[in-house]
């Protein structure tokens, strides 16, 4: 097998990994939890005394999935990732939040994008991490003013999603050292 069609083989894999997060965290929203709040979101601990709603886990691995959508197959590849996200969160989200739901992956990916992209060839791993924490600050600010017209589970959202993003640096670290290793040089 060729060096392109490995990069590519990985990049489609990536991108299926990254639409099933989508519907997984619509899912995970009103279904998993060790508490479920009547009309709200289920909820997870992400820390000692602080809860946040369940989806937050697929969000953080989201990110980070685009990212590598977007190594592997190119920017055209990452933007056409985001749009595909956004038409499967807006078209499996509970209908209380569509909405919330739609601009919180559009304008989360797309701050993600914009960080990811300028640095990824020289600081792949720095990239991931600095263009993650900008995409779940948005998508959690966004989303829970516009779900909930609150933002009572910031500090939860963000941190579940941050979990996510820290369990994925090491990996990242060890594909950008695979990749040099064997010649597999970014879309």
């Amino acid at each position: 097998m060729t060096i392109d069609r490995q990069r590519q083989i990985e990049g489609y894999v990536a991108l299926a990994l990254f639409t099933l997060t989508i519907p997984l965290a619509n899912w995970m929203i009103g279904n998993v939890g060790t508490v479920c709040v009547p009309d709200g979101p289920c909820l997870v601990p992400v820390a000692p005394g602080i809860k946040a709603p369940s989806g937050v886990l697929m969000v953080g691995l989201a990110l980070v999935l685009r990212d590598i959508v977007q190594r592997r197959l190119g920017p055209f590849a990452g933007l056409g990732a985001i749009a595909i996200g956004t038409l499967i969160s807006g078209m499996l989200a509970p209908p209380a939040i569509v909405l919330a739901s739609t601009a919180a992956f559009l304008l989360s990916e797309l701050a993600d994008f914009a960080v990811y992209t300028p640095l990824q060839r020289r600081h792949f791993v720095a990239a991931i991490a600095a263009s993650s924490v900008l995409g779940l600050v948005v998508d959690s600010f966004v989303f829970l003013w516009l779900a909930f017209g609150s933002l009572d589970f910031l500090s939860g959202q963000i941190i579940g999603k941050a979990w996510m993003v820290l369990l994925a640096l090491p990996l990242m670290h060890l594909l950008r050292r695979r990749d040099e290793r064997i010649g597999l040089s970014p879309a």
